[in-house]
């Protein structure tokens, strides 16, 4: 069968191999046959290795749904009555977890930084003396939204020295920037089935401390689709899913998980940067102004100011690129115009370089200037 491969470079789903698609091509199977169970306690035991946690310390929960559904199961299910969340916000995805705090009215702390700039680790503790009720700290390793690289092993210092548990939304860097449970000091960390991974949407995961989900039985009972405890309870006396899994996307999933340790955590990390690199290299030809300082990026999202220049039009290129097979993305910055070129996915720099030839061309036959211009 051929399929035509697109590159997609916006923040996920990404780019996927023919093997990754064609593994839902299977027979029809009932969920609850213990076949199925036993590929997924595969799944769930590969999600922790890629974390390199330890099996009898760290587990992998699995949810039907996109990766806001990891960011509800977390706050809503692991915040212990009388007790409030620290949110460290530079961004659009931690912005998203204020929000499902207000949706529940969890008690929270919503504390805001520039989205350009990295969190004041000195504001972060001092909240942290100031308030004892501070059971969870949360924030994100990166933000999308700008492609910025937040501290994530330093936060995690201070939440556990204050005895919080420290939660982060990995959803755009798990499986593609290396992270270690131990060394980042994370307790729980998240991501979906459609981005570092690699595979299809409509799965997503959470990976955290047995002892943690365990106690939090006893907390609140706030969700009950999106209960975590619940979910792992079922998982660890049945090896299902509560409730109906998507069959196929965990099918495609386990091709994935087969596929990132063939090519390994190390060479799929370098694949990853010479995406980045190339795709700095192509933004630099053609005069584009970076929203992050370089040296703050995760190395995974690249945020470009539109020009100052009446022809553009981010929707005539986009369509432009799209016809020919290249997806560029909006950004997600109130404050100023962008857009994101992120290297996710089964594609490596050669794709890169055939795009930004598309590129060109897009700005060239919308009448954009090239290199293009900034009034200041």
């Amino acid at each position: 069968m051929q399929i035509k491969r697109n590159i997609l470079l916006n923040p996920g789903p990404s780019t996927t191999t023919d093997s990754v698609k064609m593994a839902q091509l299977v027979p029809d199977i009932c969920p609850r046959e213990k076949e199925f169970a036993g590929m997924m306690k595969g799944i769930r035991e590969d999600l922790v290795k890629i974390v390199h946690g330890d099996l009898n310390e760290y587990t992998s929960v699995l949810f039907c749904g996109s990766g806001t559904i990891n960011i509800d199961v977390c706050l809503n299910s692991l915040l212990p009555a009388n007790k409030k969340i620290l949110i460290v916000n530079n961004g659009a995805y931690s912005t998203r977890a204020v929000e499902v705090c207000e949706y529940y009215n969890l008690p929270h702390i919503d504390l805001k930084f520039p989205i350009d700039e990295l969190p004041d680790l000195k504001k972060v503790e001092q909240v942290l003396t100031q308030d004892n009720d501070i059971a969870v700290v949360y924030t994100t390793h990166n933000e999308t939204g700008t492609g910025i690289l937040n501290p994530i092993k330093d936060i995690g210092a201070l939440a556990h020295k204050y005895n919080a548990i420290f939660v982060v939304d990995t959803t755009s860097s798990y499986a593609m920037r290396p992270i270690n449970v131990y060394e980042d000091n994370i307790d729980f960390c998240m991501a979906s089935a459609q981005k570092g991974i690699m595979a299809m949407t409509g799965l997503s995961f959470v990976i955290g401390k047995r002892s943690v989900i365990e106690k939090s039985k006893e907390y609140p009972k706030r969700s009950y689709y999106c209960n975590l405890y619940l979910q792992y309870e079922f998982f660890e006396k049945t090896g299902e899913m509560h409730f109906t899994p998507p069959v196929q996307t965990i099918y495609a999933a386990r091709q994935a998980l087969n596929e990132y340790f063939a090519e390994g955590e190390k060479a799929k990390w370098e694949r990853h940067t010479r995406v980045f690199e190339a795709i700095h290299a192509g933004l630099a030809e053609l005069g584009f102004k970076n929203v992050i300082k370089r040296e703050w990026q995760t190395g995974l999202v690249v945020s470009a100011v539109y020009p100052d220049d009446k022809n553009w039009d981010f929707e005539k290129v986009h369509d432009y690129c799209y016809s020919r097979g290249f997806t560029i993305y909006p950004g997600k910055i109130s404050t100023t115009n962008t857009f994101r070129l992120c290297a996710l996915g089964a594609i490596d720099e050669n794709d890169i370089k055939n795009f930004f030839v598309v590129f060109k061309e897009a700005l060239l036959n919308t009448g954009v200037t090239v290199p293009v211009i900034y009034n200041k």
